[in-house]
């Protein structure tokens, strides 16, 4: 499976031998994981998940959205009945903003066979497929076991040398780059050397491959440049690491971002362009 999987692709494999695991992330930063809209309606057979309490650990010194545990995860996965010989189609209500975060999350703890529906839900909406209602039975436990390693990443000791070295994205909107505004964290400003792209300009559905990859080579990505991507706290960083893949190149992700960055006062930070 492709990364990427458009509505009707997953129509025509979701059902029968084969059929993926489907799991609905939707989920955003002032309402946290949208249960109730789950219950309106969702894909036929998708199981939801919680970003906050499945898809990260309780926020602490390593950033808002730690990475969860291996043993915490493979819970949530195998509840979710995902297993390693299963695909698994991950979505969330538009932007894949959430949905890329449960991507990444399976291929770092080495799942194989994981793809992001391109657009979301309001994309299999749009192509007129149905919805079910209510709360989905409890599915089969799977038996996927977590094993990390599988996408690299990159800590807080290691940013520097290589926004120095290579190039490091950070995904968060202009004004937060900049330093103008600072709605979340404490701090506000960036990571000295990093250059700014935010995650919604990779668009919802994703645009072209040659389109992300023309805009990845005007901050001075290419073949052989380390290349390393952050946020406000590793989630919608996720989504810059699925678009740089599908523009041909694969991206480190710093899982605390400017969360776990600024937890430390002697760590520098920058401010403007």
């Amino acid at each position: 499976m492709s990364a990427l999987v458009s509505a009707d692709q997953l129509a025509d494999r979701a059902v029968g031998p084969g059929a993926p695991v489907i799991l609905d992330v939707r989920w955003d930063v002032a309402g946290g994981a949208d249960r109730p809209a789950y219950r309106e309606g969702h894909l036929p057979g998708a199981v939801f998940v919680d970003l906050d309490q499945e898809l990260s650990d309780p926020p602490g010194e390593q950033g808002r959205h730690p990475l969860p545990r291996p043993e915490r995860f493979a819970a949530a996965m195998r509840a979710a009945g995902v297993s390693p010989n299963r695909g698994v189609v991950v979505y969330d209500a538009a932007s894949s903003l959430a949905a890329a975060r449960a991507w990444w999350l399976l291929r770092y703890f080495r799942h194989a066979d994981v793809a992001v529906l391109d657009g979301g839900l309001a994309a299999w909406v749009a192509a007129g497929y149905p919805l079910e209602r209510g709360e989905l039975p409890v599915p089969e436990p799977g038996d996927f076991v977590a094993r990390p390693g599988g996408m690299p990443v990159v800590g807080a000791e290691q940013v520097l040398a290589l926004a120095a070295d290579g190039v490091l994205i950070d995904a968060r909107a202009e004004q937060r780059f900049r330093g103008e505004i600072e709605p979340i964290d404490s701090v506000a400003g960036h990571i000295p050397g990093a250059r700014n792209r935010p995650t919604q300009t990779n668009g919802a559905p994703f645009r072209a491959a040659s389109e992300l990859r023309d805009a990845f080579a005007a901050l001075g990505v290419r073949p052989g440049v380390p290349v390393a991507v952050y946020c406000g706290s590793g989630v919608t960083a996720a989504h810059e690491v699925l678009a740089l893949e599908l523009a041909g190149y694969c991206a480190a992700l710093y899982p605390g971002s400017w969360s776990e960055w600024i937890r430390d006062p002697e760590r520098p930070v920058a401010r403007g362009e």
